[in-house]
């Protein structure tokens, strides 16, 4: 029986992760969500090794994120997934393509820009022990971005404003907590000061590297349980970075799999985790600890993968993920596959999903390249 091919998107200069508006236009904001209030454009980011050796760690991204839902990029590390945080937060410049913030391009930004910027772009680190300073206790930690972006005018004001942040994370009675130092907390109160600091600046964009990965299992629920409340209560367009794809489905709405600096798969986070299509989203499914059995599906394909596992290297040409995938050809080691369309949502850049995920392919809705 024969099968239908999936369609590439994305047409000249768009790149070939796609964009969400590639995907025959569907995103978050059609399932009730807000405006539009950051996009990732052809994202690239090149490191210069020793001598003329460059390292590419991000090859033309591009994503949305809108106001009260959550993108997950999820990969194993080294992947270039806290490379694409550091780029929209404005920690590093991007070598090629371009990010917008409302709507708006972001360039070159003055110090008094750069902090308009970060008042509205917030990040919060994987280590909340490493991004406080040990010298300097809670209040002072929360005391200062509200200084900055908010400009109390008086101290009973910002008495205020930091006890509502100490309320907003949950840290109750918060003067008791305001006094203490970073030692003095355990790791999941530090992680919900790190919250409460990038909340100080009443950001619109929350940028949350590996949140919860430091903590101990028991509290991880907790954390993320929070984490979506301050989204949906504050309308925060998130982006949730992880190696934890059973988290990404349990949080995300939209979930892209991130592997040697490329989008490999993308799509709504239950398609994703239940139907992968990319053998790298099967590894990662089929190797998640949990307890629905997430990766039933599965036929075995991620499994295989498993067993020919390497360390993360970059390939020069064809696929980056074929030295590691069961399903490989030659045409995998000498052309990079483009990002085929599944669905209106879904797509996935691999030249095998006739093998890899046939039912997937089997079921695709082909449209014109010109009609995305």
């Amino acid at each position: 029986m024969s099968v239908t091919s999936p369609q590439p998107i994305g047409g000249p200069g768009t790149g070939t992760t796609g964009q969400a508006g590639d995907l025959g236009g569907a995103g978050p904001e059609t399932a009730g969500y807000g405006e539009l209030a950051m996009e990732a454009i052809g994202l690239r980011k090149n490191y210069r090794l020793k001598g003329s050796e460059i390292l590419a760690a991000v090859k033309d991204v591009s994503f949305k994120l809108y106001r009260g839902a959550v993108v997950a990029l999820v990969g194993e590390s080294g992947s270039g997934k806290s490379t694409v945080a550091k780029l929209l937060a404005g920690q590093e410049a991007p070598s090629g393509g371009r990010i917008t913030l409302h709507g708006m391009p972001v360039g070159v930004m003055s110090r008094r820009q750069f902090r308009r910027y970060k008042s509205e772009v917030q990040l919060v680190f994987q280590d909340p022990f490493s991004s406080l300073n040990p010298i300097h206790t809670v209040r002072y930690h929360l005391a200062r971005p509200v200084r900055l972006h908010q400009h109390p005018v008086s101290k009973s004001a910002l008495d205020a404003e930091l006890v509502s942040l100490m309320e907003q994370v949950r840290l109750t009675p918060a003067e008791p907590f305001l006094a203490k130092y970073p030692h003095e907390l355990s790791g999941g109160q530090r992680q919900r000061v790190s919250f409460a600091r990038a909340l100080a600046a009443h950001p619109s964009v929350l940028l949350a590297d590996e949140p919860v990965s430091m903590l101990d299992v028991s509290i991880r629920l907790e954390m993320l349980t929070l984490l979506d409340d301050l989204r949906t209560r504050f309308q925060l367009a998130l982006l949730y970075i992880t190696h934890d794809i059973a988290s990404a489905r349990y949080f995300a709405d939209e979930i892209l799999v991130m592997y040697a600096g490329e989008i490999v798969e993308r799509g709504p986070a239950e398609d994703v985790t239940q139907q992968p299509a990319h053998p790298y989203t099967q590894l990662l499914v089929a190797s998640a600890p949990d307890p629905d059995n997430l990766g039933s599906v599965l036929r075995g394909g991620g499994q295989r993968a498993a067993r020919n596992i390497d360390s993360l290297g970059r390939v020069t040409t064809g696929c980056p993920f074929h030295p590691r995938c069961p399903f490989a050809e030659d045409k995998c080691r000498s052309e990079d596959p483009p990002l085929m369309q599944l669905s209106q949502a879904r797509g996935a850049a691999c030249w095998r999903l006739d093998v890899a995920a046939p039912q997937l392919v089997g079921a695709a809705k082909v449209e014109p390249v010109n009609g995305i």
